[in-house]
């Protein structure tokens, strides 16, 4: 745990987070040597970055009735570790909130998962996490990466956001309600119930 925080502490003095740091915003991210779930969203939006809680809006209810899971199991980080892309809001574009920062994932969540060895499934939630973590191995698109979720399973799984924006999304794939969540609530109670083992994104 003291090397977490002292990776907390060279996000926050790091040159790349200076603007941010200046601003007052703290790094929106959690994490514990005994997280079992890594959940691997965006960027936080601008409602987590002020109140500093993570998923704190009406995607992460979402979101926590996809998963299974209580509100207290997905804030506790020996339960759920969340890392997005970007752990800093990266302000608003012409269409919603910018795109998490290209370059500040690669630099960051090595790290920070070499810590974490107990994780046993990482679920990726939109396009930004999955052409990260899946590489060549993600489909054409989201719609189809999402589709193919048995073939990342059962140490990743891919997700859409669970934005209420995307309503036309699921009510076009009823598939997603259907077939990937229940495999994505088994695959949770099982890393929740199982012991440690090392996952393979690392």
């Amino acid at each position: 745990m003291d090397e977490l925080k002292a990776i907390r502490h060279e996000i926050r003095a790091h040159a790349s987070n200076e603007w941010a740091t200046e601003r007052g915003y703290e790094p929106i991210y959690s994490a514990s040597p005994r997280s079992r779930i890594a959940v691997i969203g965006q960027a936080p939006g601008r409602h987590a970055q002020d109140s500093q809680i993570p998923w704190n809006d009406a995607s992460g209810i979402k979101l926590r009735q996809w998963l299974g899971v209580t509100e207290a199991q997905f804030y506790d980080p020996d339960t759920i570790a969340l890392l997005p892309m970007d752990f800093y809001y990266p302000g608003k574009g012409s269409h919603g909130d910018l795109p998490p920062r290209k370059e500040f994932a690669s630099l960051w969540h090595p790290r920070i998962l070499t810590l974490m060895p107990a994780v046993r499934l990482t679920v990726l939630i939109g396009s930004y996490a999955q052409k990260h973590y899946l590489g060549t191995n993600a489909k054409k698109n989201l719609t189809e990466t999402v589709r193919a979720y048995r073939h990342y399973a059962p140490d990743r799984i891919p997700l859409v956001h669970p934005s209420p924006l995307n309503f036309r999304w699921q009510a076009k794939n009823p598939w997603f309600e259907t077939d990937v969540i229940p495999a994505l609530q088994t695959l949770v109670a099982d890393a929740v119930r199982s012991g440690p083992r090392t996952s393979r994104h690392h």
